[in-house]
C-alpha cells in the first residue's frame, strides 16, 4: 500500500472540519511536553493496532516527532490487517516549528 504524506495545511483542514484523527505515536513523556490538539496518544514503543481509535467517518493519521515512527506505525498497523497509508510528513516538529497551537 503506497503511503500517504500529509502536509501541514492537510492536517490543518482535516482537524477543521473533524475528518482525520491524529494518532501521535511519541512516547508519553513527549506527548505531555506538547502534542497537536486533539490528537490521542498510542506509543510505538507499545504499539498494538487493536488500540488504534475507530471513529466512524474519521481517517486516522500516524504522528511522531518528525515522521519515522509514523511510518514504522503503518507498517505495523498493515500487517495486522488494517488499511492505514497516512501520516504526518513534518510530525509534531513541523507543527510547533510553524508556530501552530500546542496542547500540554
Amino acid at each position: 500500500m503506497p503511503i500517504n504524506n500529509l502536509d501541514l495545511e492537510t492536517i490543518k483542514a482535516g482537524l477543521a472540519d473533524g475528518s482525520l484523527l491524529i494518532v501521535d505515536v511519541r512516547e508519553p513523556h513527549e506527548f505531555a511536553a506538547g502534542r497537536i490538539p486533539g490528537s490521542v496518544c498510542l506509543p510505538l514503543s507499545r504499539f498494538d493496532p487493536a488500540e488504534i481509535p475507530v471513529e466512524p467517518g474519521r481517517q486516522v493519521v500516524f504522528s511522531c516527532a518528525a515522521g519515522i515512527r509514523s511510518l514504522r506505525a503503518i507498517e505495523l498497523a498493515n500487517a495486522a490487517g488494517l488499511a492505514i497509508d497516512s501520516h504526518y510528513l513534518g510530525g509534531f516538529r513541523d507543527w510547533a516549528m510553524r508556530g501552530e497551537p500546542v496542547e500540554r
